[in-house]
């Protein structure tokens, strides 16, 4: 379909294209010096000490996360239910039990501290949370409670890549800090994405797990820096390649500008709708601090059948919108775990996300709360 206005853009440009055949010219796709120039220009960005993987995909850094810190069956890993489901896919697939914790408040819909600390068991092992449409967590009280329980901290940083708290990068407080670059996100390369640790045996690990278990790179046989390898344990081939490195590397020099435009139009859009749909409520409107703005989600007042009915209304109308989330919890693979999370429950089926990227237009904005406010 001939969106009006679509739920993203991409912003790409000679740049990105140039970087992508310097790649091809260089006749080496995978694993080479592109990788590890990107891994360390997003280390330097984030700083703290962390050193940087590239992978995949967030969710191939999810996964080498819970099995670098050693989680696996028996234990416990608490996360929220609002989120994608990739989170608890792959705290399941090491063998371990997700348990879902509730929002903070129907305004502030980030996990929630208190509702975390009243599920933890003696099962539990590691926190897992995420930073929703890139605001961040409250990452003093998660470091204190996982301290003071000795559990692990995992931070789902796909929506807040470069976000900070109070002057500090988010996925820096926690054991690991997990990173998306699919290509709806702040930066893209289509596909892939990056771990960061301040723990040099976990980045070591997570480098060894990304490509089968062996310890020297293709790249590294090719020059003869080595010349055999062990494979040191069972791994995966969740590598990133040098065309998306390449693509990452100028998107990284692009995002802060990116990030300062989602703000502006963050701040428009939240000004529209007061004045224009007032029984519309917007979650972290009064947030203080320095977020990534990645998505603009909304709370309508309707239920779920009437939301869905808006949501076709609105593609109807050429207004491409979506839903973030429907509820891990409320999946068929899923239904089979105890939840308790009522303040999630109540918001999920009013939660409507509006179309939001650096190019999106005055005019194109104006045209999407007015349809909005059509459609309710």
């Amino acid at each position: 379909m001939n969106w009006q206005v679509p739920f993203f853009d991409l912003v790409l440009g000679d740049e990105e294209k140039l970087a992508a055949i310097a790649v091809i010219e260089s006749n080496w796709l995978t694993a080479g010096p592109r990788i590890a120039e990107f891994e360390a220009a997003f280390a330097l960005s984030v700083g703290g000490g962390a050193t940087a993987v590239a992978l995949s995909s967030a969710t191939a850094a999810l996964h080498l996360a819970l099995l670098g810190l050693d989680i696996g069956p028996g234990d416990e890993v608490i996360l929220p239910s609002l989120t994608f489901v990739a989170c608890a896919n792959t705290i399941r697939s090491v063998g371990a039990t997700p348990v879902f914790a509730d929002v903070t408040s129907e305004l502030d819909w980030n996990i929630s501290v208190a509702d975390v600390a009243a599920k933890i068991t003696s099962r539990t092992r590691a926190v897992m949370i995420v930073h929703y449409a890139g605001y961040p967590c409250d990452m003093d009280a998660f470091v204190d409670l996982c301290q003071q329980h000795r559990l692990l901290l995992i931070e789902d940083c796909s929506h807040a890549v470069l976000g900070t708290w109070q002057g500090r990068a988010l996925g820096t407080f926690g054991d690991a800090g997990c990173f998306s670059f699919f290509s709806n996100k702040n930066m893209t390369t289509g596909e892939g994405g990056m771990l960061i640790t301040r723990q040099p045996a976990l980045a070591e690990r997570v480098r060894i797990l990304r490509s089968h278990g062996i310890t020297a790179s293709t790249y590294q046989r090719f020059k003869g820096h080595a010349y055999g390898y062990d494979v040191a344990e069972a791994g995966f081939n969740y590598r990133m390649d040098e065309i998306r490195a390449a693509i990452g590397l100028v998107q990284m020099q692009k995002l802060p500008a990116f990030n300062a435009k989602r703000k502006e139009l963050v701040e428009r859009y939240r000004k529209l709708i007061a004045e224009r749909l007032p029984e519309v409520r917007v979650p972290f409107a009064d947030y203080q601090g320095e977020a990534s703005y990645h998505i603009f989600p909304v709370l309508l007042p309707c239920d779920a059948e009437r939301r869905n009915e808006v949501l076709r209304n609105m593609g109807q109308q050429g207004i491409q919108c979506s839903m973030h989330y429907r509820p891990i919890h409320t999946f068929t693979a899923y239904q089979d775990v105890v939840v308790e999370v009522p303040v999630c429950e109540r918001i999920a089926g009013s939660i409507l996300t509006l179309p939001l990227f650096p190019s999106l237009s005055d005019e194109q904005m104006d045209l999407v709360v007015d349809t909005l406010g059509r459609c309710l």
